[in-house]
């Protein structure tokens, strides 16, 4: 699964919580645990933004404005 990830981030750039568990057939949880991997080891990083759609109605899902971003510039 982490090899997945990664594969998956290197290819798309930052992606939202949401897609990543989608990708891997779990749950939002359960992919958040296998990044925090990634981070520890400094390798993928986490940002939130405010707003997933740029308003301020607080009606977008938490997953989806949590973004996860792979940095290492090494080969996958």
């Amino acid at each position: 699964m982490l090899s997945r990830i990664k594969h998956y981030l290197h290819n798309r750039g930052p992606v939202c919580l949401s897609d990543i568990a989608l990708h891997l057939g779990s749950t939002p949880d359960a992919a958040r645990g296998m990044l925090e991997t990634w981070m520890r080891k400094g390798r993928v990083t986490r940002r939130t933004i405010e707003s997933g759609c740029g308003t301020s109605c607080g009606k977008c899902r938490p997953d989806d404005t949590e973004l996860y971003e792979w940095v290492d510039g090494g080969a996958v």
